[in-house]
This record gives C-alpha cells, structure tokens and sequence, in this order.
C-alpha cells in the first residue's frame, strides 16, 4: 500500500497511516499531522489559554508521535493516544510555565531516507495553521477566557468529553482514572463553567 497523494489517504485509518509511516512512508505522517491539524490545535489553546504555546505544543506532541511511532501498538486507536500525548504536554507546559526547548525539531528524520528533511519541516507543511478559521468566532475566545480560570483537571475532562466527544471509558484510561472519577469531573466542571460564564459574561446581561 502506497500513499502519493493527499486524495489517497481519505480512505485509511489513522491506524494505517501510522503504519505506512513506519514503512518509511513519510507522506503518511504528514496526513496525520494535516488530519488533526486543527482539531488538537482548538484542544491545546483552549487547555493552556495561549494561542503560541499551542503551536509549540501541538509541534511537540507530534514530535512525541514520531518518536514512538514504533513502539505504537496499531490494534489500539490512535486518536486517544495522540490526544493522551497532548493532554500530557499542555500539564507539563501549565506546570513549567515556560517553552520547552525546541533543539531536537532540527534534528534530521531516520524515517524515508529523505536527507536534509527534519522533524520542524515534516510538522510545518505547505499551509500553516488556519488561525483565521480559529479565531473567526468571537465566542472561541470567550469560552477559551472562562475555560482559563477552570481548575486543570476539571478543564481537561471538559475539553476531552464536551469539546471533542471522547466516551466516559476513553477519558478514564486517557488519565488514568476511574470512570465514575470521570463522571463526577464532568458534573462538576460542567457546573463550573456555567458559574464562570454567567459571572463573567450574564452580569451586564
């Protein structure tokens, strides 16, 4: 199975791109890259509050991907782990509080004998983020401002379960929780986040 175009990775699974990667295909990478591209980039900024750590995250947990594509275990689903990845990069950059160094993004690719390519080039593309499409909607901002001021652990079980549809089972195994853990955050960042927005937002109302 080989992937020459964009077109020929519509019908294949995260899964078997990661798989065509391995191989050395490193246009299956950059399918990944561009299929999540967008969606993980909203789960970042809206984690960490800041649309340049988002970017440099987004980078890194792609980075983290490449790293141990190998070692993924392909019956598993992709989408979970990659979210894993990211969700764990946003609480180490809250924690540290600055940029992790990003030396190893020029570091040359081992994977398709593609000399000269690095890491940073296989992650930028030809397009850059759409950040006109991110921030076209004048609420994105206002929930990213309420979302900010949520405890960490009550914002990232709202983003995984709201934002971006993961099931209770999922979320749990993503932090290594129990599931009625889970269900309990849910309520109870729901209930935060409605306190947030209507005092900040339902006051001049």
């Amino acid at each position: 199975m080989a992937l020459d175009t964009p077109k020929n990775n519509a019908g294949l699974t995260d899964e078997q791109l990661l798989l065509l990667y391995r191989g050395g295909q490193t246009q299956a990478f950059e399918a990944l890259v561009e299929r999540y591209r967008l969606e993980l980039f909203h789960f970042l900024i809206r984690f960490v509050g800041g649309r340049a750590a988002a970017e440099d995250l987004f980078q890194e947990a792609f980075l983290q991907v490449h790293l141990s594509a190998d070692t993924f275990d392909t019956t598993r689903r992709f989408r979970p782990w990659l979210f894993t990845i990211a969700a764990n990069k946003a609480r180490d950059h809250l924690r540290r509080n600055h940029r992790r160094q990003a030396a190893r993004l020029s570091a040359p690719l081992d994977k398709g004998g593609e000399e000269g390519r690095t890491f940073a080039d296989l992650i930028a593309g030809d397009a850059p983020v759409p950040l006109e499409e991110v921030e076209r909607e004048e609420t994105r901002e206002l929930v990213r401002r309420v979302m900010a001021q949520m405890p960490e652990h009550l914002r990232e079980v709202l983003l995984m379960a709201y934002f971006h549809q993961f099931a209770y089972k999922q979320i749990a195994q993503m932090l290594d929780i129990p599931l009625g853990t889970v269900k309990s955050r849910l309520h109870a960042a729901v209930a935060s986040f409605a306190e947030l927005w209507k005092r900040k937002y339902e006051k001049s109302a």
